[in-house]
């Protein structure tokens, strides 16, 4: 079987290619759908596969870039891209980004990188998790209570609404977005993009996996408008991660070709069914790929302290990491699918 495994020149490692295709093609969907270049599961996917930590952090980044371009063209042609907005945010995303990415360099020359990365993906994906999960109980108790008073329930009306608490700070100047239709001073934007170009940097992830849920929960944007908003970030984030690293030499260009193949393709299927689906479907999906990849970076870290557990662990999370990536990608491919052929038959019907 040594046909499906591939030398990495300057990784110099042999890696599972078809791997890399499930890998491209799955986060492509993912990525397209939920306004991320989907690294929170490539990077781990990458170093299960076989990639030292530092290389997957920035193949990943560079194989990203590509892919949320195409993502943002065509979210952009739907509207729900926030340019001003994103604009506002590039300043601070390169900044916090070259910290991040220096701390890795640190990180690497101490040998600490493996560990501290994968505990600090551990804390952020819990927390996650728990404002997304908690956000979706708070709406549906919100809706439970409108009911049963005999009141209209408010579609769009959140659960978390901590965004409304920091849209009262008036620290001058001003920004009104009228894409995302709010109001808000232009160090909000700008103090979330430094924290999760910072996150982007470390982690190697395009600062999406806590940006879309930033976007929605402390700016207060609006989901599809959060979703295309994100990828215009990541692909900033990701255009300028994919040089800084590879002039530090942790770019592994051929696994990077390999996943933007399947990437390319994949993008266009999931920035579409953000048309069908939207809002808290959005993020329902969102939050159970958080909780998924959270148990396979757990998997891969237990090893670290039970030696024993090495080969069942990388075995398991492998086919984890695979399975919710090709998982997701069907399931979002298929409403995209359903969706289309509704309007398809609606639009007939009209006629």
């Amino acid at each position: 079987m040594e046909w499906l495994y591939v030398l990495m020149p300057i990784a110099g490692v042999e890696i599972f290619w078809p791997g890399l295709v499930i890998l491209g093609l799955g986060v492509g969907v993912i990525g397209g759908f939920f306004g991320m270049g989907g690294a929170w599961m490539v990077t781990p996917g990458l170093n299960i596969l076989g990639f030292p930590m530092a290389f997957a952090i920035g193949t990943d980044i560079a194989h990203m870039a590509g892919k949320s371009l195409i993502s943002t063209m065509r979210h952009g042609k739907f509207g729900n891209v926030d340019y001003k907005l994103g604009c506002i945010m590039i300043i601070g995303t390169v900044v916090g980004f070259e910290i991040g990415a220096q701390m890795i360099m640190w990180l690497e020359r101490i040998g600490k990188v493996g560990p501290v990365v994968r505990w600090m993906y551990l804390v952020l994906l819990a927390a996650v998790a728990w404002t997304v999960f908690a956000d979706i109980a708070k709406k549906k108790r919100k809706e439970r209570e409108a009911l049963a008073a005999g009141r209209e329930v408010n579609l769009l009306e959140t659960g978390h609404e901590w965004h409304k608490t920091l849209q009262k700070i008036k620290l001058y100047p001003m920004v009104h977005l009228e894409t995302s239709g709010i109001t808000c001073s232009v160090w909000l934007p700008v103090m979330v993009a430094l924290i999760t170009g910072w996150l982007a940097g470390i982690l190697g992830i395009g600062g999406g996996l806590i940006r879309m849920p930033a976007l929605m929960y402390l700016i207060g944007c609006p989901t599809h408008i959060a979703v295309g908003t994100d990828l215009f970030e990541v692909m900033i984030s990701g255009l300028y991660g994919a040089a800084t690293y590879t002039f530090k030499g942790r770019v592994e260009l051929v696994a990077a070709v390999i996943m933007l193949v399947g990437a390319a393709i994949g993008a266009q299927v999931g920035s579409v069914a953000t048309k069908y689906i939207k809002g808290y479907g959005i993020r329902i999906a969102f939050g159970w790929a958080v909780v998924g990849c959270f148990v396979s970076v757990l998997l891969k870290l237990l090893p670290t302290y039970f030696p024993d557990l090495y080969d069942v662990c990388n075995t398991l999370a492998t086919i984890l990491v695979l399975g919710l990536v090709s998982a997701l990608s069907i399931y979002i491919t298929i409403k995209m699918v359903q969706g289309a052929r509704r309007e398809i038959a609606l639009n007939k019907a009209r006629s």
